[in-house]
């Protein structure tokens, strides 16, 4: 890998949703900001959507680990395929709650409505934070809506942020869940980076993957990558990461033009450069051994990151 040859203390390019990589963008930091109030107000339903790689579930355990120093009690479920039983258990899996071997709904239920009881007269809050909703079958988000009927007179016992695509909002349009559409007290769409958000965000992950010399990217491959990335995060980590075993695999210690071009028609199969002279400088890569470099890069990187055990 190209690590030291870039002086980089660890890859900053990866797709693993890791909170000490999380940029500090103003759409992105409005919405957790918003969201901490929201939480901290006692509000039951909160709503984030944003098309895929724009930093929904990385925002999602940012805002976790922004709760866990505070009087919150937090669950994650990661997986949207549940059936109503299923997100049961996993709710009270991650609340940690002891219960009997085959309960049945009702029985679940009281074992969990105990448990946020307890954490309610412990003066504990209870966030339960749900990623990629869009995908989740109407009748688990039925019971998902039947868990926040728990409440005192003063607050929800159990509030829920819901991640999502922005297919969550045509689910939600169906007359089976309309109860819990208007309990939706915020809902907020991340948005892409801007051009300079973009070449921001690329300075900060190689900042915190140790990076401490002079520009590494030139700023006509950053005005590549925004044009090709269109400023989707994740687009952005993998283009990044093939430019820059690009450079590596030329033994240079910048990323050019020339190196960002090759990166994106190797990701998008696609051109933001003249079709003519991109094709004729990526068969002269070729024939370097270059594309090679590069397609082996690829295959570590997305051995390693893109399917996580």
């Amino acid at each position: 890998m190209y690590l030291e040859h870039f002086g980089l203390r660890e890859t900053p390019f990866t797709l693993t949703p890791d909170t000490s990589f999380f940029y500090a963008y103003d759409s992105h930091v409005a919405t957790l900001n918003t969201l901490l109030v929201a939480l901290r107000s006692g509000d039951g339903f909160i709503m984030v959507t944003g098309e895929v790689g724009t930093g929904k579930t990385l925002l999602c355990r940012k805002l976790l680990s922004s709760l866990r120093n505070e009087e919150f009690v937090t669950a994650y479920i990661y997986n949207p395929y549940l059936e109503p039983m299923t997100l049961l258990y996993a709710v009270a899996d991650e609340l940690r709650v002891q219960y009997k071997d085959k309960l049945n709904q009702h029985q679940l239920l009281k074992v969990i409505t105990k448990a946020l009881i307890d954490f309610y007269a412990a003066g504990k809050r209870v966030a339960l934070c749900l990623d990629e909703v869009q995908a989740m079958p109407v009748e688990t988000l039925e019971t998902l809506r039947l868990l926040t009927n728990l409440e005192t007179e003063k607050r929800k016992l159990l509030q829920v942020v819901l991640f999502g695509q922005p297919e969550l909002h045509q689910v939600l349009d169906q007359p089976s869940v309309r109860q819990l559409k208007q309990r939706i007290v915020f809902s907020h769409s991340l948005l892409p980076l801007d051009r300079d958000g973009t070449e921001g965000y690329v300075m900060h992950r190689l900042t915190v993957a140790g990076y401490n010399g002079k520009r590494l990217f030139t700023g006509d491959a950053l005005r590549d990558l925004y044009r090709a990335s269109g400023g989707i995060p994740r687009l952005v980590n993998v283009i990044c990461h093939k430019a820059l075993m690009a450079a590596y695999g030329q033994g240079k210690r910048s990323v050019e033009r020339r190196h960002m071009r090759l990166a994106v028609q190797d990701t998008l199969g696609g051109d933001v450069v003249p079709p003519a002279a991109s094709h004729r400088w990526a068969y002269s890569l070729l024939g370097a051994g270059g594309l090679l470099l590069l397609a082996a890069g690829g295959y570590y990187y997305y051995g390693a990151n893109l399917f996580p055990a």
